[in-house]
């Protein structure tokens, strides 16, 4: 796919996961562990496919410097590291074992993680 092509298809993808979130959390109880596991699931399809698509914005109107070039593949692996350090911590906090230690933590290892993948750029 190109970047225009998945960009696109990222926009499309976006309202109907955060309409398919809210219907959910209008008509499934959230009494059983798979309703846990689906709400989370469906909540970071929704956060990747809004954040990369503003990620791909940013990268390539704001940071528009020659060392770096962005590419649609980079914007979803930054929507999908902020969505996840955002799904984790929900999870945590849902589990009444969040503290701001671990949210830094997991903030550090996304940092980590995104200055790896682009040092192997």
């Amino acid at each position: 796919m190109t970047n225009r092509s998945s960009l696109y298809m990222l926009l499309l993808v976006a309202p109907f996961a955060w309409i398919g979130l809210l219907l959910f959390t209008r008509f499934v109880p959230p009494q059983t562990f798979s309703a846990f596991v689906a709400f989370f699931l469906v909540l970071s399809v929704a956060l990747t496919s809004t954040f990369a698509p503003v990620a791909y914005v940013v990268g390539r109107y704001v940071f528009s410097l020659r060392l770096y070039r962005v590419t649609i593949r980079h914007a979803i692996r930054q929507g999908a590291l902020l969505a996840l350090v955002i799904v984790l911590n929900l999870i945590l906090r849902a589990l009444d074992s969040w503290n701001i230690f671990t949210a830094l933590l997991i903030c550090v290892v996304a940092v980590v993680i995104e200055f790896l993948s682009l040092a192997r750029k």
